[in-house]
């Protein structure tokens, strides 16, 4: 059986949510986050000290949105991936990276110097940048949401996944309010999918059951 390690909120969501819309079998192991300090057993498993990791037989995987691929390629055929021969194929890829590369990674500074830093170690500087940074990188989502229901390929694929973890970790920051009205619809349509529902019914589930507190 698959094994997804994970934290709540964090990027491992990106494969959970992939999961529970594949509708496959899992085993999810609830961390505290950042494991690396509050999971000191868990370096043994995975070096990095990071999540996700997904564990498949002999695959073991750590990169959110490249086990989204793998999961909607392997465990296919589903609409959930687009194919080689379809026209929107590399825009599929593009999304897929544009959720972690362009609109995931600013965020992450964001959240390490407002709130993971110790006081004397945050930068509000460092924050408001940031922050402005991915509100730039945005526009691009906006722009394309505002005459698409989905990233490409006329559906819902993995690449929304990716690019709607990016707008959950925003929402959890208080990035959201300055979301355009393209992307508030978008992901408010996001928030809607009984795959999303599941996945954060299945991470508050796991969550109690190994006695971790909720994250808003």
């Amino acid at each position: 059986m698959i094994t997804l390690y994970h934290c709540a909120r964090a990027r491992s969501f990106r494969p959970l949510w992939t999961l529970e819309e594949l509708r496959i079998p899992y085993e999810l192991k609830m961390l505290p986050f950042p494991p690396r300090v509050f999971a000191k057993d868990y370096l043994g498993i995975n070096p990095l000290g990071t999540i996700p990791l997904l564990l498949d037989g002999p695959t073991r995987m750590t990169e959110s949105a490249a086990i989204a691929q793998y999961l909607v390629t392997k465990y296919g055929p589903t609409p959930l991936a687009v194919g080689v021969d379809e026209a929107d194929y590399g825009a599929f890829l593009n999304w897929l990276h544009f959720g972690e590369a362009t609109l995931t990674f600013p965020q992450t500074l964001v959240l390490r110097y407002s709130e993971l830093e110790p006081e004397e170690r945050r930068h509000p500087q460092v924050v408001a940048d940031y922050s402005k940074w991915f509100l730039a990188r945005l526009r691009v989502i906006e722009t394309l949401t505002a005459t698409s229901e989905f990233m490409c390929a006329g559906r819902f694929t993995a690449a929304d996944i990716s690019v709607g973890y990016a707008l959950l970790l925003a929402q959890r920051l208080g990035l959201s309010a300055q979301f355009g009205p393209s992307v508030t619809a978008y992901w408010q349509r996001l928030q809607q999918r009984d795959g999303y529902l599941r996945a954060v019914d299945a991470e508050n589930l796991a969550g109690d059951a190994q006695g971790l507190t909720r994250r808003a």
